[in-house]
């Protein structure tokens, strides 16, 4: 392809993905009030063919601000309310007998559970066992449910949307480190401003209108993927992702004193592979054909603050994996030359 046919593919991508998150936010707008930065973190996960977790407490529309995006986007839509007695075979689904009503013989049938869906809300996930949790693992990462010894491939998109209440802890089971690195953001959904809120109330207290008009199908959506997945990133991002991710790993050298001193255990390579998948994501939907060491920053916080496991004493003292976030991003430089000068990140890179 030419260069100046690789412009026009360029420019082509970047209005499309523009104008789908234009007419995605503007639907949305319909219903969920504010929320600004939690509906971008949700788009470019959705883009960057990722897994979202969504944190807040009851009553700040997270369940349907999914609902509504599900929507927006044409695909089909499961809800799984999680509670102590949910057992794996009550979301992935279970074989039946059945009679064939030709023959009279009775044969096996796979019976689809709901996260055969395009889009599924893992309601309060930490509200069932570990052993239920874990049976989410395989249809998140592969794209399939095994039962017995029969594969059952999902719907494609996938997108699995977790939600969970950091209030209540008492009988909840939070999530294992192992099935937390399957998702590519977590999300803080946070109360809305005095103005949010007041239009809140002026909204949902009146009769309401339902204007939500499906803006994308899913063969679009799986083409905007793949358009996201051929955005060119330099080595010197990668670079910085790598450095970004390395800093939290306790025992490896060219850590920091304040890493060693808050952080029990580190991000592993997924961490890194979701910054950059991210980071396009985000180039493209604010109209860049190119990663940049900013896109890198603004997505660590979702990306790294479920992978940090902060130790007990940082814990007392009231130390947040946020917090350590932003000092790693302090501490890291962003231009190319501060990293080859800096003795620190020599050794980290040589590692």
């Amino acid at each position: 392809m030419s260069s100046i046919e690789n412009t026009i593919a360029e420019s082509h991508a970047l209005k499309k993905l523009a104008d789908a998150r234009e007419k995605i936010v503007t639907q949305l707008s319909h219903v969920i009030v504010g929320q600004s930065q939690v509906i971008e973190e949700l788009l470019i996960s959705l883009f960057a063919r990722g897994h979202c977790l969504l944190e807040g407490v009851p009553g700040l529309a997270k369940t349907l601000m999914i609902s509504t995006l599900a929507r927006t986007l044409s695909l089909s839509f499961s809800r799984i309310q999680f509670t102590p007695d949910l057992m794996p075979a009550d979301i992935t689904g279970t074989e039946i007998m059945e009679e064939n009503r030709t023959t009279g013989a009775r044969e096996r049938r796979f019976l689809e559970g709901p996260l055969f869906a395009n889009i599924v809300l893992a309601d309060e996930i930490n509200r069932t066992p570990p052993k239920t949790q874990s049976s989410l693992l395989e249809a998140m990462q592969e794209r399939q449910v095994t039962s017995g010894r029969v594969r059952h491939q999902l719907a494609d998109p996938f997108f699995v949307l977790a939600t969970q209440n950091p209030i209540e802890q008492e009988g909840t089971y939070p999530l294992p480190e192992a099935q937390q690195d399957r998702f590519i953001f977590k999300v803080y959904v946070k109360y809305p401003t005095f103005q949010e809120e007041f239009e809140i109330a002026r909204r949902t207290t009146a009769a309401q209108k339902d204007v939500i008009q499906p803006v994308l199908t899913g063969e679009e959506i799986l083409e905007l993927q793949r358009i996201v997945r051929d955005v060119p990133v330099s080595d010197h991002v990668i670079r910085y992702a790598l450095a970004l991710v390395r800093q939290t790993r306790v025992n490896e050298p060219g850590v920091p004193d304040f890493v060693k001193a808050n952080i029990s255990w580190g991000a592993g390579p997924r961490a890194v592979q979701n910054l950059i998948l991210g980071g396009k994501a985000r180039a493209l939907l604010y109209g860049r054909s190119h990663v940049s060491t900013e896109d890198v920053a603004a997505l660590a916080k979702p990306v790294l603050r479920h992978r940090l496991v902060v130790n007990f004493a940082a814990e007392s003292e009231g130390i947040t994996a946020d917090s350590m976030i932003e000092r790693l991003l302090a501490a890291t430089p962003t231009k190319e030359d501060e990293f080859t000068s800096d003795a620190r990140f020599k050794t980290i890179f040589a590692s």
